[in-house]
């Protein structure tokens, strides 16, 4: 484990779909638990929970993790994490922050560590994690993102854009985007001053702010794509893997 490098997980109450899903039942404990377990499991750095809510973060103190309340008015899980930096780390020693959402109770430890092999190159700003697509159905389903890139080295790609559009056209693989950052800390100050830019809006994709502003995303290619908590009939099927796994 780095001292230079902190997990951030955020976490909110609010869901259009699924409301309180943080702490839904999972095998046994609450979703965000599993999240912050599975991040312990990377062996990366130290994990905390940034959320709004004194119930979720109670709950995840109660498991033995560490948790920080930010504000309700956030928009995004990369502005909450951010708040929740300066309280964690006020002093900056943190040098690389990692965004695992909250809501992937079945995210590999290995991906999550995967995240943090681009940022061995001092270009990169940002890197994320994407894994070929298998199903045919997901090539053109506008929920499945994914990632045009070019290939720099094995596993790896230099992203170009992101879309829910069926793309690149043409012969080859197509790229599951996962929504998974590592920032340099000061990519993250960065990014969440600027604006929202045209095709964020267009694409409903908050990643492309910052590849419109000149910011570089290399992707780390994994094996699978962890289900996201989006939906009851999601967290039914979760239920059942972790209640079924060894």
């Amino acid at each position: 484990m780095a001292d230079d490098v902190l997990i951030l997980i955020p976490a909110r109450m609010a869901s259009t779909r699924l409301p309180g899903k943080p702490l839904a039942d999972i095998a046994g404990a609450p979703m965000i638990v599993h999240v912050v377990r599975r991040a312990e499991e990377a062996e990366l750095g130290q994990v905390v929970v940034a959320t709004d809510s004194t119930e979720i973060a109670a709950a995840v103190e109660k498991s033995g993790g560490r948790a920080v309340l930010t504000r309700p008015d956030h928009t995004s899980g990369s502005d909450r994490i951010f708040e929740g930096l300066s309280k964690v780390d006020p002093t900056g020693r943190a040098r690389i922050i990692v965004n695992v959402q909250g809501d992937l109770p079945t995210v590999d430890p290995a991906a999550i560590a995967a995240s943090l092999e681009p940022l061995a190159d001092p270009a990169v700003d940002i890197a994320t994690l994407a894994a070929e697509i298998k199903k045919p159905a997901e090539r053109t389903n506008p929920n499945v993102v994914k990632v045009v890139g070019t290939p720099i080295a094995p596993a790896r790609l230099r992203a170009l854009y992101f879309t829910r559009a069926t793309a690149p056209a043409g012969d080859g693989p197509l790229y599951h985007h996962i929504g998974l950052y590592a920032y340099r800390r000061e990519a993250l100050a960065r990014y969440v001053k600027l604006p929202p830019s045209v095709l964020e809006r267009r694409e409903k994709l908050e990643q492309l702010r910052a590849l419109e502003a000149g910011m570089r995303i290399d992707v780390a290619i994994v094996d699978t794509v962890p289900l996201g908590i989006d939906t009851a009939e999601d967290l039914e099927t979760v239920r059942k893997m972790l209640t079924t796994s060894p």
